[in-house]
């Protein structure tokens, strides 16, 4: 089932429920999926790789607003912002743990041959690639670094 419909499903559900909170995220996120679909270049269905990137971007986006909003102590619009982070989660792939992120990391650097933070280009390219959706650029980011003693 792809993403729009499932979504389209919750959105009925949160309809039924009258949950506005739920509501409001869902139709973002429909909103966001008729965008990339109807785009200058797009083929008008997106893959489950671009819908995965496109919900990642979206979470991003409210995690930034919600960082922003605590540290201006606007809980009204904090609260917002983190209902619709947790929507946007129930989306999203499940991401991985540290224990795992560090021993898929190790993997990465034993099969590429990488020994020092020049070498992190090539790690992260490979991590990006297999991880993507399951792990955050960030996360994976510090943990090449950890391990390659930066």
């Amino acid at each position: 089932m792809s993403l729009e419909l499932k979504i389209n499903a919750a959105i009925m559900e949160a309809m039924k429920a009258k949950t506005e909170g739920r509501l409001r995220a869902l139709r973002g996120i429909k909103s966001a999926i008729i965008l990339a679909k109807t785009e200058k270049g797009a083929t008008g269905e997106l893959t489950e790789e671009k819908e995965i990137q496109l919900l990642q971007k979206m979470h991003k986006q409210r995690k930034e607003s919600y960082d922003i909003y605590v540290a201006q102590n606007r809980a009204d619009l904090s609260e917002k912002e983190k209902e619709e982070m947790d929507v946007i989660e129930d989306f999203l792939p499940k991401q991985i743990s540290e224990d795992e992120l560090e021993s898929a990391i190790k993997s990465f650097i034993a099969e590429t041959g990488a020994s020092s933070i020049k070498d992190m280009g090539k790690v992260m390219g490979l991590a990006n690639k297999n991880l993507a959706g399951k792990a955050d650029g960030q996360r994976i980011g510090a943990m090449v670094k950890k391990l390659l003693g930066v």
